[in-house]
């Protein structure tokens, strides 16, 4: 049954929709900026500073699969939205049904190459290396996750 939304909700500006629509992804992207600026300002040595640089490894991960499993899709993953589309190319549907896992798998390769030409005990080199494992990490979950269950998950088959 379609129940018209409450007054307040109608009458809220365009930008506070907005705002309320993506909140959850507005506010992972805040705490990754955050910890982006506390670890710039930081010294990695510290505890305090190593924290701020695996914060953003693991805030990143958390943004691209906030927004990739929102807009890319991945066929069989419980994690990625639904394929809809008709399109007859095989190449292009392979393409639109493994959204993510290519996206994942492009940009992982990239952040890898990156990884491999900066010095590795570099105040940013640590932060890129972790930025290679969470997206290593992510890329084995979605496709994992198409095949394999686990008992008591809502996101297995």
């Amino acid at each position: 049954m379609n129940r018209p939304s409450p007054a307040w909700k109608r009458h809220r500006s365009p930008i506070l929709r907005f705002v309320h629509k993506h909140s959850l992804s507005l506010t992972a992207i805040a705490f990754l900026i955050a910890w982006i600026v506390l670890y710039r300002n930081s010294d990695p040595s510290t505890h305090m500073g190593a924290f701020y640089g695996n914060a953003i490894a693991d805030w990143s991960g958390s943004v691209v699969i906030i927004l990739g499993t929102k807009w890319l899709i991945e066929i069989g993953s419980a994690e990625s939205r639904v394929y809809h589309g008709h399109i007859k190319n095989p190449f292009l549907k392979f393409l639109a049904c493994h959204s993510l896992l290519l996206f994942l798998i492009t940009t992982g390769i990239a952040w890898a190459i990156v990884y491999a030409r900066m010095d590795a005990n570099s105040k940013w080199g640590q932060v890129v290396g972790n930025i290679v494992s969470e997206w290593l990490q992510m890329a084995g979950l979605v496709f994992l996750t198409k095949k394999l269950i686990e008992r008591g998950s809502k996101e297995s088959k």
